[in-house]
């Protein structure tokens, strides 16, 4: 059994995140999951995030926990073990220890100063966003050269599949991701950057549990993992599908890219979203002529003004 445990609330694609009152003894005016003290059981996690929050114990339901942390306050040396609570509602009346809320996109939990931060010990800033990350996951935003994207994606995925020295970080890498005209960047979703630096093999950090250093063979054309965990935010618009009438509007100039008339420049006549269509004319044609394509079809090569 563990001594303690900080239990992540999420609603929908944010975590709340608690101030500690100026009173703590602890960590005053610092900022925190959901602590406790014990927590054998679902029951008993679930009970105090009620408490501490003001959210009904029905809409509250206790998902998974990691594994336990041995972080040094209150003079010893405590187990703290992270606990994952997803909540159907977003209404919050702290209390406890508690005075302040915020309900934060994962990818900007690194904006706050957080509980356990002890500036005598290097990289404590980061140990709630890792106790975080072993029980939920951020993602990573790796950066390719121009026109790998899917080479780099596919191999990512191949070597998650392997049997080699990567096999070991398979369940801390959950999905990579290349959006469809994302230049450049490729997505990963994992527990950790360390993860995704060793998947590529750009690192120079040590392995947290043989605590060598992290060896894998450079990924071609990954460069490097831009700069930490990135806000759900900033991603989910390249994830959402789009019209493929997206941008175009009557008046554009478009190439034809794909048919029989691939490589002809026409002018929009007409936009339908329903159908995802596009009529255009043929005005570099001896006769011109109108014709009605699908809108992937075509590209955008100058814009109405």
């Amino acid at each position: 059994m563990a001594d303690a445990f900080v239990a992540f609330v999420r609603f929908g694609d944010e975590v709340l995140l608690l101030r500690r009152a100026e009173s703590d003894r602890d960590y005053p005016m610092l900022w925190d999951g959901v602590y406790g003290v014990g927590g054998e059981s679902e029951e008993e996690i679930v009970n105090r995030v009620a408490v501490v929050t003001g959210i009904p114990e029905e809409d509250l339901t206790a998902e998974i926990y990691g594994p336990a942390r041995g972080i040094e306050f209150d003079g010893r040396l405590n187990d703290v073990t992270p606990w994952l609570v997803t909540s159907e509602s977003g209404e919050v009346l702290p209390a406890s220890l508690y005075d302040e809320y915020v309900w934060v996109d994962p990818g900007k939990m690194q904006e706050y100063v957080h509980v356990f931060t002890d500036r005598q010990h290097e990289g404590s800033e980061k140990l709630l966003r890792e106790m975080y990350g072993s029980v939920s996951s951020f993602l990573f935003i790796v950066k390719t050269a121009i026109g790998s994207e899917q080479r780099v994606a596919e191999e990512m995925q191949a070597r998650l599949g392997g049997s080699g020295s990567l096999s070991t970080i398979q369940n801390e890498v959950f999905s990579v991701l290349h959006p469809t005209g994302m230049r450049g960047y490729v997505f990963v979703e994992s527990s950790a950057q360390h993860h995704v630096e060793k998947l590529i093999g750009r690192t120079g950090g040590r392995d947290r549990k043989t605590r060598g250093p992290i060896l894998s063979t450079p990924l071609k054309n990954a460069k490097s993992v831009l700069g930490t965990e990135a806000p759900l935010q900033d991603v989910l618009p390249y994830l959402e599908p789009k019209a493929a009438t997206s941008g175009i509007e009557v008046g554009c100039i478009v190439e034809i890219i794909n048919g029989a008339f691939k490589g002809e420049k026409s002018r929009v006549i007409a936009v339908s979203d329903t159908k995802e269509e596009v009529s255009m004319e043929l005005y570099e044609q001896p006769i011109p002529m109108t014709l009605t394509m699908r809108a992937d079809h075509v590209r955008v090569i100058e814009r109405v003004e």
